[in-house]
């Protein structure tokens, strides 16, 4: 996964596509490679999750080799402009900015271009080793992928049209591009993300794998169920209750809880590998039992992931 060198990390809301991003983009870097990670919808999860404090569409490095920024399509805009048409960086783009809002609203993927251009030229130019997208969610993100593609529909010749000729050549090249489904162990997560690998193949973006976020571990066997099954009777949870000086009940009906949750998840990661055939990579990562968030979940994740991947 991470030889490619450009990927999107999506999923569905809630099941940790910032918390996957942000581990994959520690990881690489702490694997010596000079790692990108962007936050395209800008709203601060990502540098939170980093305990970056704010960070702005001009990358700024977090530690060695690990660098952040947040998309921003005006500014991105603005770049382009300086870049490709030699128009100075202005404050504000004024009446541009309007033609430009206009056209956004009247033709589908001129904004999602801003954002997937932006990325697939600091791949192009060689910035970075990886860069790591913490994109839109399912629902979004097949629509930001396929943004080069319909503005090739609309534009037959012109400097646009070939800017997005090399965007799908690079977007479109499985050892350069991938996308990374983060899932959960649970119906709505797995239903939504075996749809979106069917969708993915209208984008031509490989799938470099799928990450199965907070998988809970196999704590109890069949011979410990039969064990809690006879201390929870009367008799016996009065004996061990004594015998360790408190209560007991709790205890033995979160085992009980831990091994339903177990056996209901194992069932969904089942359909899951299912659905998506054989020869897909799928990683896994725990359930994090702590309430704290941020920088120390980020590593603790990222040390599955390397778990996973070595």
């Amino acid at each position: 996964m991470l030889a490619r060198r450009l990927l999107f990390v999506t999923g569905k809301g809630g099941v940790g596509k910032t918390t996957i991003a942000a581990a994959l983009g520690l990881l690489a870097a702490r694997e010596g490679l000079r790692t990108l990670v962007c936050e395209v919808d800008a709203k601060g999860d990502l540098p939170a999750a980093l305990e970056a404090g704010e960070v702005g569409f001009t990358a700024r490095e977090l530690e060695p080799r690990l660098f952040a920024m947040a998309m921003d399509t005006e500014e991105s805009l603005k770049e382009y402009l300086a870049l490709h048409l030699h128009l100075p960086r202005l404050s504000r783009l004024g009446p541009l900015a309007r033609t430009f809002e206009f056209l956004a609203n009247a033709a589908p993927g001129v904004k999602e271009i801003l954002t997937v251009g932006k990325l697939a030229w600091e791949v192009r130019e060689r910035h970075y080793d990886l860069v790591v997208v913490d994109a839109a969610a399912s629902g979004h993100v097949v629509g930001q992928l396929r943004a080069p593609q319909a503005i090739n529909e609309l534009l037959s010749v012109g400097l646009v049209r070939e800017q997005t000729d090399w965007m799908i050549d690079l977007l479109t090249d499985p050892a350069t591009t991938g996308v990374v489904i983060v899932a959960a162990p649970e119906e709505m997560p797995v239903t939504e993300s075996l749809e979106l690998v069917d969708h993915l193949d209208s984008t031509g973006v490989d799938l470099a794998g799928v990450v199965v976020n907070r998988v809970l571990p196999e704590l109890f066997g069949r011979a410990e169920e039969e064990v809690f099954a006879r201390l929870v009777e009367p008799a016996a949870s009065t004996a061990l209750s004594g015998a360790v000086g408190h209560p007991v009940n709790r205890v033995l009906g979160a085992a009980r809880l831990a091994v339903t949750l177990r056996r209901t998840r194992a069932a969904h990661l089942a359909r899951l590998r299912q659905g998506l055939g054989p020869g897909r990579t799928v990683l896994y990562v725990p359930e994090l039992f702590d309430r704290g968030h941020g920088r120390r979940a980020i590593v603790q994740v990222a040390e599955a992931l390397a778990a996973e991947l070595s």
